[in-house]
């Protein structure tokens, strides 16, 4: 039950499950795009959503995946039908997930008159090969396609999402796609290094051939990241993620961060709260960590029969929330504010986490301020290793 007094929560997140085809280095659930699969996933998704409504007044939402592009424009007004119904009203920051291949102009336009503000275009790489390797469906040319195709409907809040560390890929190779996204003009930039997760083709490709992962390249192609992004006016507000900084900005100039940071994944790594809607999708609501069912269908047959698609639920305490918020914040090269991780947790890092953040300082991974702590580039590029030790 919710506390009377408790605020509605500002996140949305949605995962849509349907793919063409899973790419190669995929670990996310989903599964091949069915007609009949997806309109029963479009009423189950509002049905979950009226569940939850009273709960919410999301501030950002991200349609993720999966492939969100896919659902065609009537299952998109469905959706935003719901919506309207529910009166959830307007958001600051509404974030579709796109296939290159996978998007019109009619649907953009929907989805831009609706309230839709940014898209992220998974483009992954330039390079013909590489996408093919990648298992991507999408060509060069319909990176370009799409991206114009955006332009045109309205959008001026575009990402580009890249993957570098791709097996077989140069570090001239990464240059050149590094090139061609900073000349394309893209607000918002996320470039995210090849994880080897079990269960996916990757993976059983570094089992057959190890020398696939060569460490000392990859640390040569995020150098080169950090230096093109610097040239191209883009600036890094997580390990991963760069965002152009302009006069009019989107978030409080308190923040610190560049305007067209995506909001909601910064909720993230500020340890808020949110919603998630859909199979497998979790949810992060005042202390209580919940995660749906991973089957599209067994997630329809739940909310049809007035059930929560639930197939996990933990209550963290007090401590271990907190920990969780401080390894997640140390993504961010602004580090904790100890003022803002006080007010957020209850917690003072300078207390509970003083013998940690002097370690990784010895380290040469850390920075103690007199008004906060941060990881060093070194230390940003050892981020999942410094988090555990402020885990509880």
């Amino acid at each position: 039950m919710t506390r009377l007094d408790a605020e509605p929560v500002a996140g949305l997140y949605v995962h849509v499950p349907f793919c063409v085809q899973k790419c190669a280095y995929c670990a996310f659930y989903s599964e091949p795009a069915k007609s009949e699969l997806i309109e029963r996933y479009v009423g189950a998704l509002i049905l979950e959503l009226e569940r939850i409504a009273h709960d919410l007044r999301p501030r950002t939402i991200y349609f993720g995946g999966g492939t969100p592009s896919l659902l065609d424009s009537r299952q998109w007004q469905r959706i935003l039908r719901a919506w309207d119904r529910l009166g959830l009203g307007k958001t600051t920051e509404w974030t579709v997930e796109c296939n290159p291949a996978t998007i019109c102009l009619e649907k953009a336009k929907l989805l831009r008159d609706a309230g839709v503000n940014r898209f992220s275009l998974g483009v992954q790489s330039f390079n013909e090969a590489l996408l093919q390797r990648l298992g991507r469906v999408h060509t060069r040319r319909e990176i370009f396609q799409s991206f114009d195709l955006l332009r045109k409907a309205g959008f001026d809040n575009l990402n580009l999402d890249l993957m570098f560390a791709i097996p077989g890929q140069t570090l001239e190779a990464w240059r050149e796609t590094l090139h061609e996204a900073f000349a394309l003009g893209s607000e918002h930039l996320s470039c995210y290094e090849v994880i080897y997760e079990e269960d996916t083709l990757l993976y059983q490709q570094l089992e057959t051939c190890p020398t696939a992962a060569d460490e000392d390249l990859a640390c040569a192609m995020y150098e080169e990241l950090l230096e093109q992004a610097t040239n191209a006016s883009l600036k890094q507000y997580e390990i991963a993620n760069f965002a152009c900084d302009r006069a009019l900005s989107r978030l409080p100039q308190t923040a610190n961060l560049p305007s067209h940071a995506c909001q909601h994944n910064v909720n993230y790594w500020r340890g808020g709260d949110f919603y998630g809607l859909g199979p497998s999708a979790t949810s992060y609501v005042r202390g209580v960590r919940t995660q749906n069912s991973p089957d599209t269908r067994r997630y329809c047959e739940q909310l049809e029969q007035g059930q929560r698609a639930l197939e996990y639920r933990e209550e963290l305490p007090p401590l271990a929330r907190a920990g969780e918020a401080a390894a997640f914040g140390l993504r961010m090269p602004s580090g904790w504010p100890f003022d803002q991780f006080r007010q957020i947790t209850g917690y003072d890092l300078r207390q509970q986490w003083s013998e940690e953040m002097n370690l990784l300082v010895q380290r040469g991974w850390g920075r103690i301020l007199s008004d906060r702590f941060y990881l060093t580039p070194q230390g940003l590029r050892f981020a999942d290793d410094a988090a555990l030790l402020f885990l509880r």
